[in-house]
């Protein structure tokens, strides 16, 4: 783990004195990184203690990596002794339209959902028919503990503090934050990369893996592609200051 202090953006953004926020990127079925990151954080809350600590992760906890399943535990369990934010990302949005509609199955198995139903026990069918597609649909509805299914469905998507704005993919330029869309919250990518311009507060999202966080003028992107990378980030900030783990 490497704790480095980042430049900040032109606006010194910044959030209340006795809160510290680490949000952290894109998981997507790293348990074993994620414990490592869970580790360092509580390194740092026992030398550096504040008042008011909050952990944000930003979605898109299962899918690709080997270990979904656990990820999920992991994070239900986390919530139990810790002040936890867990956002929405498309691929637990992708998991939750698949029981109700198992013809998604080709479609999630492209971007690695095929990885989330092995680690929860089930084969996925060789042949992509609807009757095959329905029985691995139902095989995952019985094996998805019902906390796990609960954890995905009350996921928030967005999360605002201070002078910045959490959420899963970005925002759509010109709309208020208050009213930006699912759909864009989610899934959203060239519209806002592109942007130059003032979103209101500072983004923090992840979506898009980087090689390494990105810090912009209007946003920050943590997700550095975990999975395939090895590398994890979380984003620490209190009051105008920001490093990340």
């Amino acid at each position: 783990m490497i704790w480095q202090v980042l430049a900040r953006p032109r606006t010194k953004p910044r959030i209340p004195d006795d809160t510290r926020i680490y949000a952290i990127g894109d998981v997507h079925g790293r348990a074993d990184l994620l414990a490592e990151m869970f580790a360092a954080i509580d390194a740092t809350l026992i030398k550096f203690p504040v008042g008011n600590p909050i952990q944000l992760l930003v979605g898109d906890y299962i899918d690709r990596g080997p270990n979904s399943r656990d990820v999920i535990e992991a994070l239900i369990a986390r919530a139990r002794d810790h002040q936890m934010v867990y956002l929405k990302g498309n691929h637990e949005s992708y998991a939750l339209e698949f029981l109700s509609d198992p013809s998604l199955l080709a479609e999630w198995s492209e971007v690695g959902g095929v990885t989330t139903l092995m680690s929860y026990g089930v084969n996925p069918p060789l042949k992509q028919n609807a009757e095959e597609q329905r029985k691995a649909a139902d095989a995952f509805c019985a094996a998805l503990l019902p906390s796990h299914l609960e954890f995905m469905r009350n996921l928030a998507l967005t999360y605002s503090c201070g002078d910045y704005f959490f959420t899963h993919a970005g925002v759509r330029p010109g709309i208020p934050l208050a009213q930006q869309s699912e759909q864009d919250l989610l899934w959203i990518r060239d519209d806002f990369l592109l942007h130059e311009e003032d979103f209101g507060k500072i983004i923090v999202h992840g979506h898009t893996p980087a090689k390494m966080p990105e810090v912009r003028a209007n946003r920050i992107n943590i997700d550095t592609g975990a999975f395939a990378t090895g590398r994890l980030t979380c984003l620490v900030l209190q009051a105008d200051d920001m490093a990340v783990i």
